[in-house]
């Protein structure tokens, strides 16, 4: 019996690892700026709000939205400031560095199906 919750226990510890593993993927995007890594993650369609507009994209539409947004705003890092996890749902909140200024930062995924899959990114003035 002793077994059997181990099993379930270390089930439930690589379960929540892989669960976070796309989010941590996509801040390690955001570190960097890189779009394409970030896209990989994209739903079908996804919210993205910037501090001078706010749309809800198709998954094309928003790849180009958020490559000129790090066009425009060269990332230099991305500091996590809390990460958690609600009924599969994931989200980051964190503060975008760039050379135009610093961004309040919140990424929010959502369970579909067995993916992981990026719904909002926000970014407003800090």
């Amino acid at each position: 019996m002793k077994r059997f919750f181990t099993l379930i226990a270390v089930g439930l510890l690589l379960g929540s690892f892989t669960l976070f593993s796309n989010l941590d993927d996509v801040i390690d995007a955001m570190k960097t700026g890189n779009t394409a890594q970030i896209i990989k993650y994209f739903d079908d369609a996804i919210e993205i709000t910037m501090p001078d507009k706010s749309n809800s994209y198709s998954k094309s539409q928003a790849e180009l939205v958020l490559k000129d947004f790090f066009t425009t705003n060269a990332v230099k890092n991305f500091e996590v400031v809390h990460k958690g996890e609600n009924a599969g749902s994931q989200y980051c909140i964190g503060t975008l560095i760039t050379k135009s200024g610093s961004f309040r930062t919140t990424i929010f995924m959502k369970q579909k199906g067995n993916k992981q899959l990026l719904q909002e990114i926000r970014f407003e003035n800090r």
